[in-house]
């Protein structure tokens, strides 16, 4: 069941890539392409002039580009040097973007040329000595370019061996509000692709994958980049999500599979309903993570396409995949699935840690090869969430008899919407800097196409609030994601008598309005 040829340092893989398949394009976006062989060629050459440039093996590099083929060239080239690379949404906001270079410490900063001005100010303003380097049109115009460092000849690439060293740190929002830096290997993110991508999804070298996921995301790192990279397949990299772009190229038949999350599902399937599309091309198989895809989606999409529509249960900190429905047999629809090959899944009693009897909700603790190594720089965190081996995910579940689980809440307040985690008061302590808020509080409201969005109270303070201004300074210091959907005035934010916020409360007041 477990492929564990795809469990392997980048070179090994990049050198059996090269030699099988030296021709097969391994990935192309809307600018250009690259082979296998290629890739081989100049991630080479990109690792081994980084470390002319002053790269150290475990320096942090942040890739801080849009998805393509620059981001995975840049994500492999840094490997290679055995550096530990950060992933950085090319959507986040100024502070985010700090924040997540400051605490990783990255010497390295990849980006394009309309970013320098921003990461020029950021590493002026927190005192980062980062040295940037430029992706896409005019970069040598701005400074070093990839593409330069990409062809500078014959390289030798230090090319480390052990996979079991930190590799990634993929910062995810916990419920503290400050993002939490997710230590991953590459082999528990390759043991993913070797126990559930190759032998779940029966992903190979002969499928050509179009995929719409953000990169940065540790499913799109985990599938986009590194499934489709271990088993040698081909993937057109889409630079954002457009249903009816991605429409247009499956009507080609050139494509086999198609990842995304349960809210692209549902703007897919509602536009294709708009222009009459009841065929997908040649594609076998569509793969569905990030949050929960509910039933009726899943049961909508089969019926009209006629091709399967996986759903799956994962997260950051077990390098993304914990359950998945199989490509054949039968599944209850609306579960995410078995427990993959090889992990080990409990539903405890989330205060005495006993297992609960089957169809019960309890909390969903894991263990395997695919757990993080911890929170960077954060102990106490992670001793909360890793014990006795286990990590404790705060995520409510439940299992049949077959052992198909479901997951039915969470513990903690994260907000998942369109399967982006949302802290609350990560949006609270933004909010809170606004001069004319005294207090405020955020909750998780469900909402039919994405899940759940954020929805904010305020307690104003005596002048009153202008909501158009508070909104504006909400999405000068928040990405798009994590603006609230809704903000309403309200007397005081309940409170225990510690002071933490009763959301419940705000929520049934809302219920009864």
């Amino acid at each position: 069941m477990l492929h564990v040829d795809l469990i392997a340092p980048i070179a090994t893989l990049l050198e059996r890539h090269a030699k099988q398949r030296p021709d097969q394009v391994a990935y192309w976006d809307s600018s250009r392409s690259v082979t296998y062989a290629e890739l081989a060629g100049r991630t080479a050459s990109i690792s081994a002039n980084l470390t002319k440039a002053g790269l150290r093996d475990g320096d942090k590099i942040a890739i801080y580009l849009p998805n393509g083929v620059d981001w995975i060239e840049a994500c492999f080239a840094a490997l290679r040097a055995g550096a530990v690379v950060v992933p950085i949404s090319y959507d986040a906001a100024e502070g985010e973007i700090s924040y997540r270079l400051t605490d990783a410490g990255c010497g390295f900063v990849v980006t394009t040329v309309a970013r320098k001005d921003l990461i020029d100010k950021i590493c002026r303003d927190a005192c980062i000595a980062a040295a940037s380097i430029f992706a896409g049109p005019d970069a040598d115009k701005a400074g070093v370019a990839l593409a330069a460092l990409a062809s500078g000849g014959p390289a030798s690439p230090a090319d480390p061996d052990d996979i079991d060293r930190s590799s990634f740190i993929i910062y995810t929002s916990g419920t503290t509000g400050r993002a939490k830096g997710v230590l991953l290997s590459l082999r528990g993110m390759l043991w993913i692709a070797a126990s559930c991508w190759a032998p779940i999804a029966e992903l190979t070298e002969k499928d050509v994958v179009l995929s719409p996921l953000p990169l940065f995301h540790s499913y799109g790192l985990n599938l986009s980049v590194l499934g489709v990279f271990a088993v040698g397949a081909s993937e057109h990299i889409m630079e954002k999500f457009s249903p009816q772009q991605a429409l247009d190229l499956l009507q080609t038949g050139n494509y086999s599979v198609l990842p995304g999350v349960p809210t692209m599902f549902h703007y897919f399937l509602h536009r294709a309903q708009e222009i009459g599309i009841e065929r997908l091309g040649a594609l076998r198989l569509c793969i569905s993570a990030g949050a929960i895809m509910p039933a009726s989606l899943n049961k909508a999409f089969e019926e009209r396409f006629k091709t399967r529509l996986l759903d799956g249960y994962g997260i950051t900190e077990t390098s993304t995949m914990v359950t998945m429905n199989w490509l054949r047999g039968a599944r209850p629809l609306g579960s995410c699935g078995l427990p993959v090959p090889g992990l080990a899944v409990r539903i405890v009693d989330p205060s005495s840690a006993e297992d609960v009897p089957i169809g019960e909700e309890g909390e969903l603790i894991v263990r395997g090869p695919n757990l993080m190594q911890g929170y960077h720089n954060k102990p106490a965190e992670t001793a909360a969430a890793l014990r006795k081996g286990w990590y404790h995910t705060g995520d409510l579940a439940r299992s049949d008899l077959s052992g198909y689980l479901t997951i039915t809440g969470r513990i903690r307040e994260l907000i998942i919407r369109g399967g982006q985690n949302i802290a609350p008061a990560e949006i609270e302590e933004i909010v809170v800097r606004h001069p004319q808020v005294r207090d405020c509080a955020v909750v998780g409201l469900k909402h039919a196409t994405l899940g759940e969005v954020p929805c904010l109270f305020v307690v104003a303070k005596e002048n009153g609030l202008d909501v158009r201004s508070l909104t504006d300074h909400c999405r000068s210091h928040l990405s798009a994601y994590k603006i609230p959907e809704a903000i309403h005035l309200v007397d005081q934010i309940p409170r225990t008598g510690s002071g933490k916020i009763m959301r419940f409360k705000l929520v049934e007041a809302l219920n009864r309005a």
